[in-house]
């Protein structure tokens, strides 16, 4: 049997959702430095916090002790799988029609990416491993251009992943500049993608993000009437996601 947790009950109970959302957020994996890390609790506590709540099955150690993931009873937490609505469907069947790249259509949930109509015929990366290195994709800095960037280093995933700061901080604005992210071997060496925000019609709050994927050195490419094409597919989709 678990031990109760000693000192101030309300923080430990806040600071024992913060560790689920942060799983939740990093994917599958994540060890407890990374999360101690990421929520600035000290390493003591997030290991009592840890253990307790794979105890209780919110969590589940993996096993080769690498690190954690959601356990059974956080299912009982979580929402149904989101879909897109027929009509955007449609309009994304009639982009892959028109394009030979991967075409996908994501949704955001607060620092987490959920794929609401992944090409069937170019799987997408795994949604818990795009929202751990947002700032490797199109799509994630689609969404960091909304806020800060996190305080947790910059994993260097590839020769190309841009890790400094400033340098991200400059692509970031242009993403706010343009609404337009482009990334060229920073997730996979040979991939790449041209991701697009869309914005809800009325009040302009980033509600989804549209992205091409396909080899890094095509993505490169200035690709002008694709991006035009991707602008008039937001322009459908916006109104059908807000």
């Amino acid at each position: 049997m678990t031990s109760p947790i000693s000192g101030r009950q309300p923080q430990a109970v806040r600071s024992a959702l913060r560790i689920l959302e942060e799983v939740a957020t990093a994917g599958v994996g994540v060890t407890a430095k990374e999360i101690s890390a990421a929520l600035r609790i000290p390493p003591a506590t997030t290991y009592r916090l840890l253990n307790l709540l794979v105890a209780e099955e919110y969590l589940v150690r993996l096993p080769d002790l690498g690190g954690f993931a959601l356990g059974r009873r956080s299912a009982n937490l979580a929402p149904a799988p989101l879909t897109a609505p027929t009509a955007a469907r449609a309009v994304m069947h009639r982009l892959r029609e028109r394009v030979r790249w991967g075409a996908h259509l994501v949704a955001f949930d607060r620092h987490r990416l959920l794929f609401l109509d992944p090409d069937p015929d170019h799987p997408p990366t795994d949604a818990d491993e795009l929202s751990r290195h947002l700032h490797a994709s199109g799509l994630g800095r689609l969404l960091l251009a909304e806020g800060e960037l996190p305080d947790a280093p910059l994993t260097r995933l590839t020769p190309h992943t841009v890790v400094d700061r400033d340098e991200l901080g400059v692509a970031l604005a242009e993403v706010r500049r343009t609404g337009l992210a482009r990334q060229c071997g920073e997730f996979h060496a040979a991939l790449g993608c041209l991701a697009v925000a869309i914005r809800a019609p009325g009040d302009g709050r980033l509600v989804a993000g549209l992205a091409l994927t396909g080899p890094a050195e095509r993505v490169a490419a200035p690709n002008t009437e694709l991006v035009a094409l991707l602008r008039e597919q937001v322009g459908e989709l916006a109104p059908l996601l807000a």
